[in-house]
């Protein structure tokens, strides 16, 4: 399916104002806790269907229990599956968090790594996961694409697709390799914050004026930028 028309000038205008509503790079804006690729892989793994808070809440105590890949390889599940257990689903990502600590230390001599192939092919991480890692903790190209970043982008006709391979598709081609982690980051604090899926803020939106999806006339202050302000005047 073809890219919605005027998709690049609304990119750039959303990824400009984004950053200055949401300053920082990708590992200032992660919520998940953490100290090295390792450990952000553990907590992306565990924040599966789950609050980074609540993530944060059980981390410190897997971290000082197991602080590397060896370590947690050689875990006894029942005992990861108690920790983990806040998070839902503990025994499924007790088994991912093992099996990925193991083929770490296995396979890539205990050091998570960048490439997005090796990274999917570890039990538990898929392309989402890998995104998080690479972007993040390792500062290589990747944006996560979630359920959030699917709704905005597809609210802002940065794209038109549902499947989130293809949304990373069409995201990566308008937003440079260097911001898409930050890029990523920013549409998930703002579709909590602003652009939500029950109920969309549009009178609050910073992206009002150039959202195909907000309402006619919905515009909190003048968002454009300065060349387009001139070109309406004149």
């Amino acid at each position: 399916m073809a890219r919605p028309r005027g998709a690049r000038r609304r990119a750039d205008a959303v990824r400009r104002r984004l950053a200055a509503a949401y300053p920082g790079d990708a590992a200032e804006l992660c919520a998940l806790d953490h100290d090295g690729p390792f450990q952000l892989l553990v907590a992306t793994i565990l924040s599966a269907q789950c609050t980074d808070v609540r993530v944060n809440e059980v981390t410190p105590t897997l971290f000082d229990r197991y602080p590397t890949a060896l370590a947690l390889a050689e875990a006894d599940p029942e005992v990861v599956e108690e920790i983990v257990r806040p998070t839902g689903f503990y025994r499924a990502k007790t088994r991912s968090l093992v099996g990925m600590a193991r083929a770490v230390e296995e396979r890539f001599h205990g050091t998570v790594p960048g490439d997005m192939d090796a990274l999917t092919s570890l039990p538990g991480v898929g392309r989402k996961t890998a995104n998080v890692v690479r972007s993040v903790a390792l500062g290589l190209p990747g944006l996560p694409v979630d359920t959030h970043v699917g709704r905005l982008a597809r609210r802002l006709r940065l794209t038109t697709e549902a499947d989130p391979v293809k949304v990373e598709a069409d995201l990566g081609y308008l937003v440079p390799a260097g911001e898409r982690g930050a890029f990523s980051l920013r549409l998930i604090l703002h579709g909590r914050a602003v652009c939500r899926a029950r109920r969309a803020m549009c009178e609050a939106c910073v992206l009002a004026d150039v959202c195909p999806s907000a309402p006619a006339g919905v515009v909190l202050g003048d968002h454009r930028e300065p060349s387009e302000q001139v070109r309406q005047k004149t």
